[in-house]
């Protein structure tokens, strides 16, 4: 058997791994696919910024005009801007921790531009992009990195959940909630002439190469097969799970493992925002019409580390990086605006200088985030009083007032609350 068809089954052929005992030619033809985009990669832009026609996608980006390429070039611009101020505030012990996106840029801001207003977005930790399109203030976003804030925003009023911190479980809840969308009839309807509702929802939910090998994620998959929720499964396969590659945990490419769950799986460039734009739209209008879930693999790169507190330094090689920087996600924006005519210099200096401006905002009001009372945490746990979170209150507060202002708690550097 060829090992091509083993490793990147055409649709109708049948299941993926259709050989029981693959041989070792088969085995190491998958594994290179995980860390190659590889024949069923959907790209629009190329790197070096050139359209490429697509019968299948181009419907879903033709109101896409020069100005709308620029508003979204812009949005990376700002996006990326803000993640690298955010990570040297925090190298600055600003920041308690950071999470970079560093060429991420495209598949968030493409995929969050695709969204309605009436969708609904659960993120993991490192959405920031995703967070900007939805009308998330970023400002709210540093307060959880600096350890004031759970999150600061209203995630109902944005159609954006808060961050989730454990590893893929962020799945489960938009299973959930995208099963209510379902049983609630929010999904394929029609207006008086038959058309499909304007009014119908969906849910997309963000992970990482690494969560599809929790758990939390197999189940939501599952449950989101079986009731034919309306869930746009958005993996952004960056190639490292902090210091373990694709290739170490899956032997088909992502995208192919929808199929054993039996929902459509897709990969795009994770790199070309166009792309990213064009099928999280289809995605969406898919679970809009009640065909049930899709999985997305966007295909990218993680060009900084895992977080602050990681170093891929250890771990992957220079040629590596360099070999993604010419994929960059805005350079190949940029390319299309330029040789279009889309854009001039003023203008691509202009988006800098905003950049800039937006950068200065996010760290000043870091600089001057208050510091919030001790009591702050047992705050907005519960929608109604709770007697035992009240006692636990009073009995953390009593602690602390058994310090005199100059004592600092045991090993934490804290001073008792009168300080604030």
């Amino acid at each position: 058997m060829p090992s091509e068809r083993w490793t990147h089954p055409e649709p109708g052929d049948g299941p993926a791994a259709i050989a029981a005992q693959p041989s070792p030619e088969q085995v190491i033809a998958g594994l290179r696919a995980t860390s190659e985009g590889g024949a069923e990669l959907t790209q629009l832009l190329t790197p070096e910024g050139q359209r490429i026609p697509s019968e299948r996608f181009d419907p879903y980006v033709a109101d896409v005009d020069d100005e709308t390429l620029r508003n979204l070039y812009r949005d990376m611009v700002l996006v990326r801007r803000a993640d690298r101020e955010a990570n040297a505030m925090q190298r600055q012990g600003q920041l308690g921790i950071w999470v970079p996106l560093l060429g991420q840029e495209a598949a968030q801001v493409g995929s969050g531009r695709a969204l309605e207003p009436r969708d609904m977005a659960f993120p993991s930790y490192r959405e920031h992009g995703v967070a900007y399109t939805r009308g998330v203030d970023m400002r709210d976003l540093l307060g959880i990195f600096r350890c004031t804030d759970h999150s600061g925003w209203d995630y109902r009023a944005h159609g954006f959940h808060p961050y989730t911190i454990v590893i893929g479980n962020q799945v489960l809840n938009a299973a959930g909630y995208a099963m209510g969308q379902k049983f609630e009839g929010r999904v394929g309807n029609t207006d008086g002439d038959g058309n499909p509702s304007d009014t119908d929802e969906a849910t997309i939910c963000y992970f990482g190469d690494g969560a599809t090998s929790q758990g939390d994620v197999h189940e939501g998959f599952v449950w989101a097969a079986v009731y034919d929720a309306p869930l746009v499964f958005f993996c952004q396969n960056n190639q490292w799970a902090i210091s373990e590659p694709t290739e170490r945990q899956s032997r088909l490419p992502l995208y192919q493992r929808a199929r054993g769950y039996g929902f459509p799986g897709i990969r795009v460039d994770g790199n070309d925002v166009l792309a990213c734009l064009a099928v999280t739209r289809w995605a969406l209008e898919q679970c809009r019409h009640g065909n049930g879930p899709v999985l997305i693999e966007a295909f990218t790169y993680r060009m900084d580390a895992h977080t602050t507190t990681d170093d891929p330094t250890r771990y992957r090689l220079s040629d590596e990086l360099e070999e993604w920087k010419l994929k960059d996600p805005i350079e190949r924006v940029r390319a299309y605006l330029a040789r279009g005519g889309g854009a001039d210099h003023d203008f691509f200096d202009q988006v800098q200088a905003e950049a800039d401006e937006f950068a200065a905002q996010l760290r000043e009001h870091t600089f001057n985030m208050p510091e919030p009372p001790p009591e702050r945490i047992f705050a907005n746990v519960y929608a109604e009083p709770s007697p035992v979170l009240d006692a636990q209150r009073e009995e953390y507060l009593s602690y602390l007032d058994g310090f005199t202002a100059e004592e600092p708690l045991a090993g934490s550097g804290i001073h008792n609350r009168g300080e604030h």
